[in-house]
């Protein structure tokens, strides 16, 4: 079975993209076919597994708005097991332009139905708000992972998070359920962290994944370079943190199984 995970969070600068980046391509490393489906017009998930995005005949605002076929959109990338479904800017008119659209929350689902099966794993990184195309990847998911960084305002927003997911289990998806909630850009010698982790598994309680995210240099710098973090440097703390969280994927999908 597939399983479709959306990482999702509308507060920008949380290690939204990372994670999907480094989710993806962790998860392939571990023997998983794995898509990265790029929703985010910024396109950093896309350039983040070294695809050009200036070199794109085609993206995700085409099976979007124009219903083109997913595996005519699908590129594969240098890293073991995993292809992409790149993004560009053209995206960032497609809110406007698929409020018309029939079925306009259910595309991106309808999409992924003929090529889902050739994947264990399909990760979608969504924009960072709460417009139509994250309905889009939320409808079309199984489970939503929820990057939150370590930091003062940390829970601010996700109450709208959490209206978003209620509004698509009610409308279009009533199978859709939080994943967990990932602690990112984590250091443990401060006082705050401490007191956001405890915020955090107050707000989700049983949620929250045992892995967390150090706050590293190398996880700003391997996107620069088109490279997941296990790929730029494999010793990294980033790189262990990631394949942990991976196994910790995997580990959960055997046991609910």
């Amino acid at each position: 079975m597939t399983k479709v995970i959306a990482i999702a969070n509308q507060k920008g600068g949380v290690g939204k993209t990372t994670t999907a980046v480094n989710v993806a391509a962790g998860l392939g490393k571990l023997s998983k076919r794995t898509l990265l489906v790029d929703v985010d017009p910024q396109g950093n998930a896309t350039s983040g597994v070294g695809v050009d995005k200036r070199s794109l005949k085609l993206s995700s605002y085409d099976v979007l708005v124009n219903s083109e076929k997913a595996e005519n959109v699908i590129l594969s990338t240098p890293y073991d097991n995993l292809d992409v479904m790149p993004s560009d800017m053209d995206l960032a008119a497609a809110e406007f332009e698929m409020i018309d659209l029939e079925h306009r929350s259910t595309r991106l689902k309808r999409a992924l139905l003929p090529i889902k099966n050739n994947y264990d794993y399909i990760i979608i990184d969504c924009p960072p708000s709460l417009g139509l195309i994250t309905t889009n990847a939320l409808t079309a998911a199984d489970s939503v992972l929820v990057p939150i960084q370590c930091e003062y305002y940390a829970l601010e927003g996700l109450s709208q998070l959490m209206n978003s997911v209620r509004y698509v289990k009610r409308k279009t998806n009533e199978y859709l359920y939080i994943e967990g909630v990932l602690l990112t850009m984590y250091d443990g010698r401060l006082n705050l962290t401490q007191q956001v982790v405890a915020e955090v598994k107050q707000f989700f309680p049983k949620k929250v994944m045992s892995t967390v995210i150090p706050r590293v240099i190398r996880l700003s710098e391997a996107p620069s370079y088109g490279m997941p973090i296990m790929y730029y440097d494999k010793n990294s703390k980033g790189t262990l943190a990631y394949m942990a969280l991976c196994e910790e994927l995997i580990r959960r999908e055997q046991n609910n199984g």
